[in-house]
């Protein structure tokens, strides 16, 4: 059981959580105007921790044939027949509940609020197959993390820092964009959506750049909407210089690093930011 558990965890990749995470925490952080209280906090990790999983979980199960056909994804865990359609779709399920269990335990908002917020994660994985705007969508989807957090603390919406979940919009599908370059070839012939087939690799970094940049400046503008103080700004700085990094290390004719690129910096981002924020506020 315990063997069967880390192979469903590592097939949905469940420690990168840590990119969506830090966003939600960041909205509950910036509503309570400090550190809230230690129940929200954990109700918070919880639905963050169900949704992520439930969402991966789905993209799996219905990117299956196609993960089986891509030299890139064929020793997933499902391709391979490691993990069965059953077991995939009963993480789904229980994950699924405890998203919603975890909303209903914060407030009637937040609750009424999950059922778009999952449905969009769902709806993403399904969109590669007709738009080349998917990045767009997982942009939107995760956008919902520092909303959901922010709600969950105060129960409305009044207040909550638009800016920021644009920003966090633009730098998830900018960096998305660059992730989808390395199956542009496979998602080409395939029939498949992405920046990357409807532009060029040289087309899409292009865009991601232009995404990031924008990102930057919504989440610098956070800062000023949110009065927040040398701490933040001093973050946002990291972030930004992390940002620049990050298209160093990768360009449309060398992608050998973009897992470098891709993870470690998009952590480093994201931690980084949280960081910021909760200095930020408690000093």
């Amino acid at each position: 059981m315990l063997k069967k558990i880390l192979i469903l965890l590592e097939m949905i990749k469940f420690k990168h959580t840590v990119f969506a995470l830090p966003f939600a925490l960041m909205g509950s952080f910036l509503a309570a105007g400090g550190v809230p209280g230690l129940t929200v906090f954990f109700w918070v990790v919880l639905a963050m921790a169900g949704a992520r999983t439930s969402a991966m979980g789905f993209n799996r199960i219905v990117d299956r044939h196609f993960d089986a056909k891509n030299p890139r994804t064929v020793s997933r865990a499902i391709p391979v027949g490691e993990v069965k359609i059953g077991e995939a779709w009963a993480m789904v399920i229980i994950a699924s509940l405890l998203f919603f269990f975890a909303c209903a335990k914060l407030n009637p908002l937040t609750l009424y609020l999950s059922p778009l917020a999952l449905s969009l994660t769902f709806f993403y994985s399904l969109t590669k197959r007709f738009t080349w705007l998917c990045h767009v969508v997982l942009g939107v989807a995760l956008a919902f993390s520092p909303l959901g957090g922010f709600v969950a603390v105060s129960g409305d919406l009044s207040g909550f820092p638009w800016v920021l979940s644009l920003g966090v919009l633009f730098w998830v599908a900018g960096f998305d964009m660059v992730y989808a370059c390395l199956d542009a070839d496979f998602d080409k012939g395939e029939g498949l959506c992405s920046m990357p087939v409807k532009f060029g690799r040289k087309g899409a970094f292009n865009l991601a750049r232009l995404f990031h940049g924008l990102a930057f400046i919504l989440f610098v503008l956070t800062g000023l909407v949110m009065h927040l103080n040398i701490f933040y700004f001093a973050g946002i700085a990291l972030a930004g210089t992390a940002l620049v990094y990050q298209h160093l290390l990768v360009n449309p004719d060398e992608l050998s690093r973009i897992q470098m690129s891709f993870f470690t910096m998009n952590g480093l981002i994201s931690v980084t930011l949280f960081c910021a924020t909760w200095l930020s506020l408690v000093t």
